[in-house]
């Protein structure tokens, strides 16, 4: 009876622990089950998020090349312009003639040079300030709406040592400047705000971005002129550039050379320039380009009331 006993005891723990083991494996094979659901919802999630920020920055991107493409297609038809001929794309805007004509220089004109940077402020604005500074010359600075502290101080700066302030736009995004007379007024509005608030000057020029003789505008170009001649600014374009809005490749001699060859053809010159963050040769060749200026004895000054305006169209008489 005790041999019996004890075998049928044995067996049944043999029998409870087989169970045990099971219950564990079981238990395991739930838990690795419950383990991979979890794991595989929190990738999902993340690969959710990162697929979704993916997909925002590739927006981003496509909205950045499309003004970018903008920009490019207006640039290219800018240079196609000359200033001196009728634009064809309109029977409301002509060019102006009569001061281009008047505007060519003989020998014995003294050269005044307005030299212009657009697209600031930026992180050469103030090295551009400390060479106008060294040569004891004026520019005048076209402006976008960055609202960065360092942008605030800088454009107090370009104002407190003298310089002329112009408007280029809050946001210089093409697509949504001109998309319409709404969309460019409302953008007007809020640029010119913007720098009275933070210089306490009224700025009373304009750069169209693309120029006026841009051909990438939604919106019909008289429209947005009329506005700002009933606004009493008077908007810029330009009659010289150094070639940066174009191409990064050129060198800074090259740079030079594209503006010392155009400023002598006119009394007054107006010279397109960028400070953005990929204009470092910009910035280096200004120097040399001031020193050779003032051996020509041309007079460099800041635009004002008394500048000759240059304007790649107009508005016919009357309109």
């Amino acid at each position: 009876m005790d041999a019996s006993s004890n075998t049928t005891s044995t067996e049944q723990e043999i029998l409870l622990r087989r169970k045990r083991e099971k219950r564990k494996r079981v238990q395991r094979i739930k838990t690795g089950i419950i383990a991979f659901i979890v794991i595989y919802v929190l990738v999902s999630i993340v690969m959710l998020f990162v697929l979704s920020f993916s997909a925002a920055s590739m927006q981003k991107q496509i909205n950045d090349l499309s003004d970018k493409v903008s920009k490019l297609e207006a640039v290219k038809a800018q240079r196609k312009t000359v200033i001196d001929t009728v634009v064809p794309e309109s029977d409301i805007l002509v060019a102006d003639t009569k001061t281009a004509e008047a505007n060519l220089a003989g020998e014995k004109d003294t050269l005044k040079v307005y030299l212009t940077f657009d697209d600031g402020p930026s992180s050469y604005t103030n090295r551009i300030l400390d060479i106008l500074d060294d040569y004891g010359v004026k520019a005048t600075f076209f402006v976008v709406g960055k609202t960065d502290e360092d942008s605030r101080i800088a454009m107090k700066r370009i104002v407190n040592e003298g310089h002329t302030i112009g408007l280029h736009s809050f946001t210089h995004k093409y697509s949504e400047l001109y998309a319409s007379k709404d969309a460019f007024v409302a953008d007007f509005e809020k640029i010119r705000k913007y720098v009275y608030d933070v210089t306490g000057i009224e700025p009373k020029y304009y750069r169209f971005p693309g120029g006026s003789s841009n051909t990438v505008s939604a919106t019909d170009m008289s429209e947005l002129i009329k506005f700002l001649n009933e606004k009493n600014i008077t908007y810029f374009d330009w009659n010289v550039a150094n070639g940066d809005e174009t191409s990064s490749d050129y060198t800074v001699e090259e740079l030079i050379e594209n503006v010392m060859n155009d400023v002598v053809k006119y009394k007054t010159s107006v010279v397109l320039m960028h400070e953005a963050a990929d204009k470092g040769r910009t910035v280096e060749s200004l120097p040399r380009l001031i020193e050779l200026l003032q051996q020509k004895g041309a007079l460099i000054l800041p635009i004002s009331r008394d500048t000759t305006v240059i304007q790649h169209v107009k508005l016919k008489e009357g309109e």
